[in-house]
């Protein structure tokens, strides 16, 4: 198969993959969105968490060409107040490390948003205030060897992220006027 039609066929499929979480998950977002905006709106901080490759997410909102403000990196011991709110991103919601974090926040009053692919099993979804399902289980791709090959959790992770993004700096736009 040639690079090209490799190209046309991922894009396709990444296209495909991108409207489908906006429409499926417009309202999850928007909630995120007033969920995590009620931090600044309290005094308090967004922190973040992408565990594995949804480390993207993190380095995006802190170090990007436009930085959200009031944005902090979570690490284990940070001073969180109930006036703070987290968003937690993981490429499966059964990720062990992620449902760790969602249970430490869960058992003290920290409301948080997560963004992962749901799995059979429950996970993350059943703890977060917020749940934005990313969608993908497979790769994009049928491969040569019967599998599937082509896994753009971080690019997904970032266009929720976007949108979550635009949301909050909506909301304190209005709050400002």
């Amino acid at each position: 198969m040639s690079d090209l039609r490799l190209s046309k066929m991922f894009m396709t499929q990444l296209s495909g993959l991108l409207k489908r979480i906006s429409e499926k998950e417009e309202f999850a977002i928007e909630d995120a969105g007033r969920l995590l905006s009620q931090s600044f709106l309290g005094e308090g901080s967004i922190y973040m968490k992408g565990f594995d490759e949804m480390a993207a997410i993190e380095i995006e909102a802190l170090y990007g060409a436009e930085v959200l403000s009031s944005i902090k990196r979570w690490t284990e011991g940070a001073p969180l107040t109930e006036a703070d709110r987290v968003l937690v991103a993981a490429r499966f919601s059964d990720d062990p490390n992620a449902l760790q974090l969602a249970r430490q926040l869960q058992a003290n009053g920290i409301p948080f948003a997560a963004i992962a692919s749901k799995k059979e099993e429950p996970g993350i979804e059943e703890l977060a205030d917020v749940f934005i399902d990313l969608r993908l289980i497979k790769g994009l791709l049928p491969d040569d060897k019967g599998g599937r090959a082509g896994f753009p959790s971080s690019i997904a992770g970032l266009y929720v992220y976007f949108l979550i993004k635009m949301t909050i700096e909506e909301i304190a736009a209005e709050y400002e006027d």
